[in-house]
């Protein structure tokens, strides 16, 4: 424990960091924006080309989240969204089915006793989405409910305020305490880099969020303003690489929100593959969170528009 003086004459002990403060100590967080949007703009114009192939997007289509999350969804609009899902496993025998698909909690009962193709995970938004702000007991309370009826992963949304405001020991204890209500289940820690301000914030946010418990980082909700930008992608990559590298623990990536094109798609695909590697693209540690590239896709692999979902 260090000592300072102040103008009382007297020495004082300084406050020791917290073991979040200790962990970031290990890694450099100090990014430049300009850096790393000059490396961003590299791999899209030498990489991206590259990965646009029907395997590709096959693949992709497998790691979509099929999601509604509306003030109109009800227990009949949920179900339509289900029995797409079963029907397409019927009616596209070649294809992947999609990854997950995203309700909030009060649908996590329907949607997991009406899938009925196996793989494909319900999923719950959870702990205030999308703002995050109610009481930790409240957080804590919506997702084991959403656990007990069903849900296999769980999305929460890191506490942004209390981050930007330097409380790492708030955001990191109540992410603790949600991974904790989902015990064995897979959660996923949202962001919201749009309203981050910086490259290394978001590196900060990123490392702690892992440290505190996320089995995967996702870049937004898709409600705010700025959602996923592939400049994100790069640095939360990157964070999970050297979290990787220091702790031997692999954690999932999921940009979220803005994706709107099949380009779009292939830009997080493409950063994931040159700075996470191959271990990461798979359907489990590489999550798309984007509805409308399922039909887009599909269009592009059949030649002809498309509008199944």
């Amino acid at each position: 424990m260090t000592e300072h003086h102040c103008d009382c004459g007297h020495e004082h002990s300084a406050l020791p960091k917290s073991k979040y403060e200790e962990a970031l100590a290990k890694y450099n967080c100090n990014l430049n924006d300009d850096d790393v949007k000059a490396a961003v703009k590299k791999i899209i114009a030498e990489k991206v080309a590259e990965n646009d192939t029907p395997e590709v997007k096959k693949f992709m289509f497998g790691s979509i989240c099929l999601t509604t999350l509306t003030t109109v969804d009800s227990d009949e609009s949920v179900l339509r969204l289900v029995e797409k899902v079963n029907e397409f496993a019927h009616e596209y025998p070649a294809m992947p089915h999609v990854a997950t698909v995203v309700t909030y909690p009060r649908f996590a009962k329907l949607v997991a006793e009406s899938l009925e193709v196996e793989g494909v995970i319900p999923t719950v938004v959870s702990g205030a989405f999308p703002s995050s702000q109610a009481t930790i007991e409240i957080k804590v309370a919506e997702t084991a409910l959403a656990v007990r009826d069903g849900a296999r992963n769980v999305d929460i949304v890191m506490h942004v305020g209390q981050f930007l405001s330097g409380d790492y020991e708030t955001v990191c204890d109540e992410i603790s305490e949600m991974k904790a209500a989902c015990g064995e289940v897979p959660m996923k820690v949202i962001l919201e880099t749009g309203d981050l301000g910086s490259c290394s914030n978001i590196k900060k946010a990123s490392l702690l969020s892992m440290y505190a418990g996320a089995d995967y980082i996702k870049t937004s909700t898709g409600k705010e303003k700025v959602s996923a930008t592939p400049e994100a992608a790069y640095v939360m990559c990157q964070a999970i690489k050297e979290y990787f590298d220091e702790t031997g623990i692999r954690v999932g990536f999921k940009p979220a929100g803005g994706i709107n094109s099949v380009t779009d798609a292939l830009i997080y695909y493409t950063i994931v593959k040159e700075v996470l590697g191959e271990e990461w693209l798979t359907n489990y540690y590489f999550r798309l969170g984007t509805s409308r590239l399922a039909n887009l896709l599909l269009s592009e692999l059949e030649g002809k528009e498309v509008k199944f979902f």
